[in-house]
């Protein structure tokens, strides 16, 4: 009886290193995933807060657009009436 927990204690070491040394390769690669997501998430706020920033100012650009097709349409009218 011996030598079957022997090999019984071999056969479960064996089976548990490999485990093991799977589990490591696959945290290894998780960690990877998540610091490229991390990375991706930093840059879709940076794009983020990009558009807010524009979007706060958009106002003031469609007000300025707005003034100077104004100013284009008076000079138009009175270079048609002379």
């Amino acid at each position: 009886m011996e030598t079957a927990a022997q090999v019984l204690l071999i056969i479960v070491s064996a089976i548990l290193a490999i485990f093991l040394l799977a589990l490591v390769i696959l945290a290894v690669y998780i960690i990877k995933f998540l610091r490229r997501a991390d990375q991706v998430a930093d840059s879709f706020e940076s794009a983020a807060t990009a558009i807010r920033r524009s979007a706060s100012a958009m106002p003031f650009v469609r007000l300025a657009t707005n003034l100077f097709n104004k100013s284009r349409k008076r000079k138009a009218e009175r270079n048609s009436n002379d």
